[in-house]
């Protein structure tokens, strides 16, 4: 399993020998484009940051062409994009509560999405799942499935709205029944990675942070939190990735 570091520093990615994950908004601000771009030494994979914007706007408030463009000029002036995530829609009940719509209408317009990104990225674009029950995953696939497109072929299919449950139980059963796929796991860790990393190939997650909020320090640290602080993000995933093995 390839794993991921989510960061919140762009300029990150030119210091690091490992792979990353960087939401768009940490590139873009305000749809400005931050210069100088950095140059990524590793592969690394970009965010839309689709639970922000639906928690914060209810929507996305950019269109799919402006994200497209994007795409386009970070894989040539950063270099090493391995995949980007599209537009999708989450479906925890923060965002339906602030979007207004049903379950099958986010999982609609992330397909929908997808669909239109992939026509003018290519593979560069993955296809996400989302849902909230084991059952909406499915259905969700079968709407991939109906739109032509063959998710057991995909080198991989990111799957949403599991970051944020609390029951490990409902996490390893929906990665499970989902096990013939090429997996990316959103923000999946602790004891859920633990059961599944063997079915994923790949995750991510920015838990480091929240670990430095909450007192964890590098022991050759001076910071006085260490939520943005490089050599304590790299100790987190070095320990995360040596209980895995």
């Amino acid at each position: 399993m390839e794993f991921f570091l989510g960061i919140n520093e762009p300029y990150w990615l030119a210091h690091c020998d490992f792979p990353l994950m960087v939401a768009r908004q940490r590139l873009f601000r305000a749809g400005d484009h931050r210069r100088p771009l950095p140059r990524a030494r590793h592969r690394w994979v970009l965010d839309s940051g689709g639970f922000t914007q639906l928690h914060q706007h209810g929507h996305y408030p950019f269109t799919a062409d402006q994200y497209a463009s994007e795409i386009e000029t970070l894989d040539d002036e950063v270099g090493n994009l391995a995949w980007a995530s599209p537009m999708d829609w989450m479906c925890e009940e923060g965002a339906l509560s602030q979007t207004g719509l049903t379950v099958g209408e986010h999982q609609r317009r992330t397909v929908t999405n997808f669909l239109d990104l992939r026509q003018r990225l290519g593979r560069l674009v993955i296809p996400v799942l989302q849902g909230w029950e084991n059952d909406d995953y499915l259905r969700c696939s079968d709407l991939y499935q109906a739109a032509g497109v063959d998710l057991s072929r995909e080198p991989v299919v990111g799957l949403g709205s599991v970051c944020r449950r609390n029951a490990t139980d409902d996490i390893v059963r929906i990665i499970t029944s989902l096990s013939g796929l090429n997996l990316h796991a959103y923000g999946v860790k602790g004891q859920p990675l633990r059961q599944t990393h063997d079915l994923l190939v790949s995750a991510d997650s920015m838990a480091w942070s929240y670990r430095a909020r909450r007192g964890g320090r590098h022991p050759d640290c001076k910071h006085r939190r260490c939520n943005h602080c490089r050599k304590f993000a790299a100790l987190w995933r070095e320990n995360l990735l040596t209980t895995l093995r």
